[in-house]
């Protein structure tokens, strides 16, 4: 999964950062408002979750929140307050926040507040990916194959889970980097490809039968059938 942080406090946002991809997650930070409201504006679909400080230099949580419902868009957002004021948590709900979170909080917290938020999309995704003979848990971010645990890193996990929320169709590169790295990673690197192959090698193991095909000139595709 892929967050958007809105955050003025850099040191905050660095640990966030950290905490967060040790999770598996991928997560870019902006630290004002007005930055902040146009990449969620222009960028919207390659996040799965923003999460938003109401108090922001050049533009507030609260208008960033109003505008992007107002712009019908849907991803969830998780608000940040140092107000622990019911009026302020109920201004930010009724702006269209789908939670708050009051500061100070834990890791643990945010982590199971952002896998409540990731329970209640639109489409409900399965915690469980059931491909073939591949099981993806995305709790546990173990991989399994014909029962046998298939050991991947974070990164690579992401790229399996990623094909695997969408079986035959094709995805490119860029898709991919979207996803699963954050904002400012170099895009033409060959770190895709990289974790491709060595996808296939551990999955595939000896076995003939390749579940990672390669489109030539277009990306990959993970084969379901």
């Amino acid at each position: 999964m892929k967050i958007l942080l809105i955050e003025d406090d850099v040191a905050l946002c660095q640990a966030l950062k950290a905490g967060l991809e040790k999770e598996s997650f991928a997560v870019d930070f902006l630290n004002d408002g007005e930055a902040g409201e146009k990449r969620l504006l222009i960028n919207h679909m390659d996040y799965d979750l923003v999460i938003l400080d109401l108090s922001l230099p050049k533009r507030s949580g609260l208008q960033i929140c109003q505008n992007a419902r107002d712009q019908q868009i849907t991803t969830p957002i998780l608000i940040l307050t140092g107000h622990a004021d019911t009026e302020e948590k109920v201004r930010g709900l009724n702006a269209g926040a789908d939670d708050y979170l009051t500061k100070p909080f834990s890791l643990a917290e945010l982590l199971a507040r952002i896998r409540a938020l990731m329970r209640r999309p639109k489409e409900a995704l399965p915690v469980e990916l059931h491909l073939q003979d591949l099981v993806l848990n995305t709790t546990t971010r173990k991989v399994t194959r014909d029962g046998k645990e298939v050991p991947l890193t974070l990164k690579e996990f992401g790229v399996l889970e990623y094909l695997m929320r969408h079986p035959n169709q094709v995805v490119n590169r860029d898709q991919i980097l979207d996803h699963v790295w954050d904002f400012d990673f170099n895009s033409f690197s060959n770190i895709v490809d990289v974790h491709m192959n060595n996808l296939r090698k551990k999955i595939n193991n000896g076995r003939m039968e390749n579940y990672l095909e390669t489109v030539r000139g277009i990306g990959y595709r993970f084969r379901a059938a």
